[in-house]
């Protein structure tokens, strides 16, 4: 699948599937410009994802354009058509929920909430989700079914150096400087002066909520400092227990559906919730998150217990990854004893550009091996902290290289193989399948089966 396609294919099934309603109040001109199996699809469908891809990367329509997403489109539907006819790929209405909650409730921000979509679409939120589950499902199944063939695709070390010596060498990219570090992270002290003035805050909305004078979701829009859930009215849907941290879990796991829990604590401040649903152990629920004025906090502490694990794995009294198992508040970096990785790809290189300046600061005197003294550090979730850093290595500003740069030449030369391999395998694929292209695919010069 071209990568510029991705973003926006499932919003396609969502937003084209609210054109009857629109229909009512203007006429739509539409025709069929390709019927694969029992599927059809649309001129709109291929304009709306031609659409979504013109906004997100700023570039001009062109048929070429509009050709690569119909085809898009059709080489789901081939998919779609193969996976259901594997007995092995089985897709419950509770995962094709899961999938369909996501992209509605991304949609709803994007057009202005439920009543907003309920109105586009003509009908109530259940309803649609009625309407859009087979085609969540059919999303699914053709996902497991790319996914076990992709899996088969290796890239061994002949593809590897096959795929570099085909690159000329004043093509070659530059890679800028990156790093590998490990850290310890510990997290300033609460003073009590901090903690009541948010139990302050805590208590009045709380108590708002509880006397019915403000629903939850409206308290958390205005006050909830949780920024991945705050505009949403502080919904999160089949959230595993075993994804928020302890505490936060014990009470959610003991919480009564439907009521509104304690007031209690967690290292990002003070919480309360309503559980809506429980299935096992998932969950869905909406909390509000008080932090606390990180101006009224006691840095001392953490700062003097970072000096005394430095001053320990200098003296070769424990190891820097098992204190960090051990010590660490930072809960990814922790479990991996204290290896910092980008969390989109859980790469360990990292471009020093991309660390910001504190970490830039920290790392500019450090040699491999190194262990800063403690520093300063904003965390991914938007927390302030110290650290101390271990640079396990450094690699400056090079052109890519075979020899020191393999991993990262080994993803792009598996990458392209996956490309090849998957397009030829879809031209298979489309032999067993009815296509005909009509009206515009037709005039493009699309050939049918």
């Amino acid at each position: 699948m071209p990568i510029r396609f991705l973003p926006v294919l499932l919003a396609i099934l969502l937003i084209s599937s609210i054109r009857p309603a629109q229909a009512q109040d203007e006429q739509i001109l539409d025709e069929i410009v390709a019927v694969v199996g029992d599927y059809i699809i649309l001129q709109s469908d291929v304009d709306g994802m031609v659409l979504g891809v013109m906004n997100q990367q700023q570039i001009a329509w062109s048929s070429e354009l509009w050709t690569e997403a119909l085809t898009q489109l059709v080489s789901e539907k081939v998919m779609v058509i193969h996976a259901r006819r594997d007995t092995n790929i089985v897709v419950s209405d509770q995962e094709a929920d899961q999938m369909l909650d996501a992209q509605i409730s991304q949609i709803q921000q994007q057009v202005g909430g439920q009543a907003r979509l309920e109105e586009l679409y003509g009908k109530s939120l259940l309803e649609v989700k009625a309407d859009l589950r087979e085609d969540y499902r059919d999303r699914l199944m053709a996902d497991r079914f790319r996914g076990n063939k992709m899996r088969g695709i290796k890239a061994t070390p002949t593809d590897v150096r096959n795929w570099f010596e085909e690159i000329p060498t004043d093509s070659l990219p530059t890679i800028p400087d990156l790093v590998r570090v490990s850290h310890i992270v510990r997290l300033p002290q609460v003073t009590e002066e901090a903690r009541n003035e948010a139990m302050e805050i805590m208590r009045a909305i709380r108590d708002s909520v509880v006397a019915g004078v403000s629903s939850m979701e409206e308290m958390a829009q205005a006050f909830s400092d949780d920024p991945g859930s705050a505009s949403n009215g502080g919904l999160y849907e089949d959230m595993g227990l075993d994804e928020v941290v302890p505490e936060f879990a014990a009470v959610a796991s003991r919480s009564p559906i439907g009521t509104y829990s304690r007031i209690f604590e967690t290292q990002f401040g003070l919480h309360f919730l309503r559980v809506n649903t429980r299935r096992g152990d998932r969950i869905d629920y909406n909390h509000i998150l008080i932090t606390f004025d990180d101006r009224k906090v006691d840095d001392a502490p953490a700062v003097a217990r970072l000096e005394v694990l430095r001053d320990s794995i200098l003296a070769g009294r424990a190891s820097f990854e098992a204190l960090a198992r051990e010590e660490s508040e930072e809960e990814l970096s922790k479990a991996q004893g204290g290896r910092v990785t980008d969390p989109s790809n859980g790469e360990r290189n990292l471009y020093i550009e991309a660390l910001g300046g504190l970490w830039q600061r920290t790392l500019a005197t450090l040699e491999s091996g190194d262990i800063s003294e403690p520093a300063e550090v904003i965390l991914l979730d938007g927390r302030r902290a110290w650290h101390i850093v271990r640079l396990d290595s450094r690699v400056l500003s090079h052109q890519v290289d075979i020899e020191t740069d393999y991993e990262l030449i080994e993803q792009r030369a598996l990458q392209d193989k996956q490309i090849r391999i998957m397009d030829s395998w879809l031209d298979e694929l489309r032999e067993s399948v009815y296509i005909d292209y009509r009206g515009e695919a037709r005039e493009l010069g699309l050939a049918s089966n």
